[in-house]
């Protein structure tokens, strides 16, 4: 069964190779990417149920055992992230089909899609930090074709500022891992936890680690954000879906696994510097999202608000707020996605990207108009949707750790989230309509479909909640004991002896 955990990055890859040999089928390349994201969506399903039964689950590769070889493994927080990313990515690539045209698909539109996705599961699921810069890599070279594709001028100018910010901070993480191997002298992520609590609270230790820090930002849009509102607005509808949904998700995995399992001592640096840059990343998230009048600019900076308030959830660290951290990244990849393709078809009805500019299309599509009412209360944290149980739990963790500065913005960010889509809820939806029946575009059952099913998970993450109960629980288990992550990678008393040693 162990064998499976590699199948999330292996098959996309091979499928993603297979497609490049049938660009002009499109077609079939349509049919393959939809049949290839479902079946790693139910691996992932399988491998949950198994982790359940048998705990944390590994592969290692050519036979080499920790700390020594190259390894996956497999944890409840990995494979939900995994099983979410998939099933988001398959209804993006859902609603290309329905949108984005031939003359992109044959640019091979499907194997990029899928590198990205493989890079994105295979940073989930590996044991090996080397290896996760390598599956960044493969996420980022794949989106570099993404957010180009086209050649219009907005998008290379995007896409050349995306580029350069990512090859820096793969420079600094390239840097940052040459100054852990030279300090701890093992890039098995298991055993660099071990070898850092042997060390202690070690100045240059916490100087790797907020190396780290400024590295997963950049990826994340911690604070460094100034490059994420451009990029997310210039590629077409459903790639700044999928970048909405994964890319910054990636960032905050790596930062949660980085100081919840890497370097757990020196919290009182590490999760402080944490907790400012949250705050800060919210507040400047808010302001965006205020001043902004532009559909994508607004839904660009949701995204950052978003990334500040989980990153806010990892500074708290108690086991609470880490299954709010839990909850709230498998709602954000959802309704992100969602909003991502409300706002893109906002665009394609009426030909204008300022709210100002449109009014009344719920008398014109009353589905569509009730569809982005769901993500806007979604993402507001209205219950019975996704958004409110995460926010409870890492306003409840906020609470038992005394950190009420948090708590008060991630309530304030909660209201603005709310104000900004109501806005364009109530400016672009109500009033009097700017498109006369003549000039109404139709709007497709299959176009609206995608969003029904986004719908359909943020309801059913809601409302499923004790369902998800058990993962959930399990996966915030292993973030705030990182000893069972250990003991599954390395041998238990082996370790354990290091550490007395």
């Amino acid at each position: 069964m162990s064998n499976m955990i590699v199948l999330p990055l292996i098959i996309p890859v091979i499928t993603a190779i297979l497609l490049v040999f049938l660009r002009e089928h499109v077609v079939l390349q349509r049919i393959i990417s939809l049949v290839t994201l479902v079946f790693v969506a139910i691996v992932s399903i399988v491998l949950l149920h198994e982790v359940q039964m048998q705990g944390v689950l590994r592969i290692d590769f050519s036979g080499w055992l920790p700390p020594f070889g190259i390894l996956f493994v497999a944890d409840s927080f990995a494979l939900l992230l995994v099983l979410v990313a998939n099933i988001v990515s398959a209804i993006c690539v859902l609603y290309a089909i329905f949108t984005i045209g031939v003359p992109y698909e044959k640019m091979y539109f499907y194997p990029f899609v899928l590198l990205m996705v493989a890079g994105v599961n295979g940073s989930f699921l590996t044991g090996d930090i080397f290896n996760l810069f390598v599956c960044f890599e493969v996420m980022l070279l794949a989106s570099y074709a993404l957010i180009g594709l086209g050649g219009g001028k907005i998008q290379l100018r995007e896409a050349l500022k995306y580029v350069l910010i990512n090859v820096v901070a793969s420079w600094i993480f390239l840097v940052a891992l040459a100054f852990l191997y030279g300090t701890i002298g093992t890039l098995n992520m298991a055993h660099i936890s071990v070898r850092v609590m042997e060390a202690g609270a070690d100045p240059l230790i916490t100087t790797v680690a907020l190396i780290f820090l400024v590295v997963f930002s950049l990826k994340a849009g911690l604070l460094l954000f100034f490059w994420l509102p451009g990029s997310y607005s210039a590629p077409p509808t459903a790639v700044a879906a999928l970048f909405a949904a994964l890319l910054t998700k990636v960032g905050i995995y790596a930062l949660v696994r980085t100081f919840t399992l890497l370097f757990p001592n020196n919290t009182d640096v590490t999760h402080t510097v944490l907790a400012v840059m949250a705050a800060i990343t919210i507040i400047a998230g808010c302001l965006g999202a205020l001043a902004g009048r532009d559909v994508r600019t607004i839904a660009s900076y949701n995204v950052i608000i978003g990334v500040g308030f989980i990153v806010a959830g990892l500074a708290i660290g108690t086991e609470s707020a880490l299954q709010g951290v839990t909850y709230y990244l498998m709602h954000d990849m959802v309704a992100k996605a969602m909003l991502f393709l409300a706002v893109g078809t906002m665009i394609y009805v009426t030909g204008e990207t300022v709210i100002d500019k449109m009014s009344g299309l719920i008398r014109n599509y009353p589905l569509f108009g009730w569809l982005f009412f769901i993500v806007m209360c979604s993402l507001a944290g209205i219950p019975p949707l996704s958004g409110f149980l995460g926010k409870i739990l890492i306003g409840q963790g906020a609470i038992e750790g005394g950190n009420f500065v948090l708590l008060g913005l991630g309530f304030l960010s909660s209201l603005v989230v709310l104000y900004s889509l109501l806005r364009i809820f109530l400016s672009s939806f109500f009033g009097e309509t700017i498109i006369s029946l003549e000039d109404e575009k139709p709007l497709p059952k299959r176009i609206v479909l995608p969003l029904v099913l986004l719908a359909a998970c943020t309801i059913g993450l809601g409302a499923g909640a004790e369902l998800m109960a058990p993962y959930v629980t399990d996966a915030a288990e292993t973030l705030y004991d990182p000893s069972i992550y250990i003991d599954a990678v390395l041998d238990g008393e082996t370790w354990q002896g290091e550490v007395s040693e």
